[in-house]
């Protein structure tokens, strides 16, 4: 039997621990979107996980016709009181959530890490609501990002993979590398067409925000960091994969 989930209570911030950081909005977002880009098909898109609408908010430049779903109705009220009517949102759990067509892009950011059984929802993604010809965008953080590495070897974190104690209050269940993520991702029949990481990444989100309220992280530092991440994705922030429908 699952246990009872409170996603209203997960999405909190903790003494030792933030949900979200300025780094992942000033500069995660944006180079997400980046690497999204090219890949978008015109149409609709159905955005799993939307928390307050931050990421939302980037994607209505893209698209006019988009539908969010998210379990906890506190972050779809502050989505909403943000981004108004432009965008539908939906309060639901994805495992039971019906939805009444299918979109032409699906975009799931950070989010199957918290999933109880990833498989089954990338499943109903890749059989219920992915378009035919429609791309579904995954990204989720990467157990091997040099900064988690450096954790591992000065003491904080068991192994590249663990989930930790923080991460475990936020509703963490596993922490994926791109060997497998893949693996879910085909294991549900979807078909992968092009993989990546976003952001070659040696610091933990906390020094990131403090960096980046001083003068010493530039905009070209961080396009270098952007590049190197295309050469070297199993060292990035997190791990991307495109993925169109399969059998």
């Amino acid at each position: 039997m699952t246990e009872q989930r409170d996603y209203n209570s997960e999405i909190k911030d903790t003494v030792d621990h933030q949900y979200a950081y300025g780094f992942d909005f000033d500069v995660m977002h944006p180079f997400m979107i980046r690497s999204f880009e090219p890949f978008f098909k015109p149409g609709s898109l159905l955005e799993l996980g939307s928390f307050k609408g931050d990421f939302t908010r980037r994607l209505t430049t893209h698209f006019e016709d988009i539908t969010c779903v998210e379990a906890s109705d506190v972050a779809i009220e502050q989505a909403r009181a943000r981004l108004g009517e432009s965008v539908k949102f939906i309060n639901a759990m994805f495992e039971d959530v019906e939805l009444p067509r299918r979109y032409d892009n699906i975009v799931l950011t950070h989010v199957l890490e918290h999933i109880d059984d990833p498989v089954r929802v990338l499943r109903r993604i890749n059989d219920e609501w992915l378009a035919e010809g429609g791309r579904f965008f995954l990204v989720c953080p990467n157990a091997n990002a040099p900064s988690r590495q450096i954790a591992v070897k000065m003491g904080l974190i068991a192994y590249n993979a663990a989930v930790t104690e923080a991460e475990a209050r936020h509703g963490h269940r596993c922490t994926y590398s791109l060997d497998t993520l893949e693996r879910d991702a085909t294991a549900a029949g979807l078909k992968v067409v092009h993989r990546s990481g976003i952001f070659f990444k040696a610091l933990a989100n906390f020094q990131w925000d403090r960096l980046l309220q001083t003068d010493i992280i530039s905009p070209d530092y961080l396009e270098g960091c952007y590049q190197l991440g295309q050469q070297y994705p199993d060292l990035c922030s997190s791990i991307f994969l495109m993925c169109e429908k399969g059998i």
